[in-house]
């Protein structure tokens, strides 16, 4: 499956960015989706994942009450709403998918397929 992240920019402390990943090549509903990120000089950390029918989400504490992950899986896309946004997270973003049923380890195992980065600047 071929993964394809959009919707970063640059914007202010306190605004909201909204990123969508598109998949082709294979149904996504098929596959766990999770956001990624990584900062400036920092390594690639997990933001949040979400179950195949979106009915299960995770998140990191960072990001809990900030961020919301949801899947639209008959457009084939995964979306990642940003609220009240900050300097820290100013990062490349990256949308992946991990071809598995949900449990509270898969989030954080290997993913299959990823997609280019789309890159978040937040100003203070």
């Amino acid at each position: 499956v071929q993964l394809q992240a959009s919707g970063g920019g640059l914007v202010q402390a306190g605004d909201s960015l909204t990123l969508s990943c598109a998949a082709s090549g294979r149904t996504m509903r098929k596959y766990v989706m999770g956001w990624f990120r990584q900062p400036p000089g920092k390594e690639r950390e997990i933001v949040a994942a979400i179950s195949r029918d979106g009915g299960i989400t995770d998140y990191v504490d960072f990001v809990k009450g900030r961020f919301t992950i949801s899947r639209d899986n008959a457009r084939n896309t995964v979306y990642l709403q940003m609220n009240s946004l900050n300097p820290d997270d100013t990062a490349r973003y990256y949308c992946a998918a991990k071809g598995a049923r949900w449990s509270t380890l898969v989030p954080h195992t290997p993913y299959d397929y990823w997609g280019q980065e789309t890159q978040v600047t937040v100003s203070s």
